[in-house]
């Protein structure tokens, strides 16, 4: 039987899923004025330095080891400037809409990616099947706005999107198989701040300061930023960070398909947009599919006496160098050997 989640679980549920269903339309806004690397870069390096001075204040450690910090480098980079970075340009030529669309398979790609990697963390039949259903809801959701689709298969924004989805997963699994002992939220502001001044420095390179004058800065593009800042990057990034820590990467990615019900919700109690029955299907379907994948087992494939040298070997070397070091700063003559169990060949 599952174990039900803790509070803070679902509280990161809740987030993301309110958060970044509201930051397609959020983006087209911004994207009014000012250009898409320097309008993503800037605020998630904002965003990043604010995270930093918050957990500064709270006493949190935010010195990380080496391989932390490129990993953390790495992963950023994959989130930001591959994966945020590419939607930001797709929808310049896509709807916020159709972005949702494309986007929307990201857990199935999770759930590829988990399966051909080693020891990822396979899904049952059940959950490829919560998968299958919960896609079919977000096309069923969105099937209005997708008429003459088979022209937009020309249009760039298309193939940046779905490049999009299929790099922002491969970040996920980086952060969730390879920083599985970094504290999310120092993760989170350091991935903010290295994808955000990548992104930047990007924007630069292409020239993108040229074109922002002082009309770039209305109301709409500069209330899009801070919204973004607040809801996109310190709540919903810092939230999704945590969940990649605690439950699958696909759970972690059903995001993709509550979003477009959440915005399409928003809509309709905010700008009094239709909100039809068929629609309310369309979610409910969109449910089911999240509840079939939470039901169904995440099976870790065992581990063979191969694979347990694998990652066992690393952690012993380590373990000896750090034992080394700390004896020959206390003088200590002790074999380090002998007090570190060798690996079964």
């Amino acid at each position: 039987m599952k174990r039900a989640w803790s509070a803070p679980i679902v509280v990161a549920f809740a987030v993301i899923y309110f958060s970044w269903g509201t930051t397609y339309l959020a983006i087209k806004f911004g994207l009014e004025g000012l250009p898409p690397c320097l309008f993503g870069g800037t605020r998630l390096m904002l965003a990043g330095l604010i995270l930093w001075g918050i957990l500064w204040l709270k006493g949190y450690r935010l010195r990380v080891a080496r391989r932390e910090f490129w990993l953390m480098l790495l992963s950023g980079a994959l989130f930001f400037m591959g994966g945020n970075g590419l939607l930001t340009y797709a929808e310049l030529t896509v709807d916020s809409g159709m972005a949702a669309v494309l986007v929307a398979p990201t857990p199935i790609w999770l759930g590829l990616m988990e399966y051909l990697i080693p020891r990822g963390e396979r899904l049952s039949p059940r959950g490829w099947l919560g998968l299958a259903v919960g896609l079919l809801g977000v096309l069923c959701l969105l099937a209005p706005g997708l008429q003459g689709a088979a022209e937009l298969r020309i249009v760039p924004g298309v193939w940046l999107a779905i490049g999009s989805s299929v790099i922002w997963a491969a970040g996920s699994l980086l952060v969730r198989h390879r920083l599985p002992s970094a504290c999310p939220f120092v993760s989170a502001a350091y991935q903010m701040f290295l994808g955000g001044l990548g992104l930047t420095l990007v924007g630069l390179a292409l020239g993108e300061a040229r074109t922002i004058t002082a009309e770039s800065f209305t109301a709409g593009t500069v209330g899009a930023f801070f919204y973004l800042l607040i809801f996109g990057s310190l709540l919903g990034f810092v939230a999704y960070n945590f969940l990649l820590a605690h439950v699958s990467a696909a759970m972690a990615g059903t995001y993709a398909y509550v979003n477009p019900a959440v915005a399409i919700l928003v809509g309709a109690m905010v700008l009094d947009e239709p909100l039809t029955l068929a629609m309310v299907g369309s979610m409910m379907v969109i449910l089911v599919g999240v509840w079939l994948l939470r039901s169904g087992q995440h099976r870790r494939p065992p581990l063979t006496d191969e694979s347990a040298r694998e990652f066992v070997r690393p952690v012993q070397v380590e373990c000896l160098q750090r034992v080394s070091q700390y004896r020959r700063t206390s003088g200590s003559t002790v074999s380090d050997q002998a007090s570190m169990p060798p690996v079964k060949e």
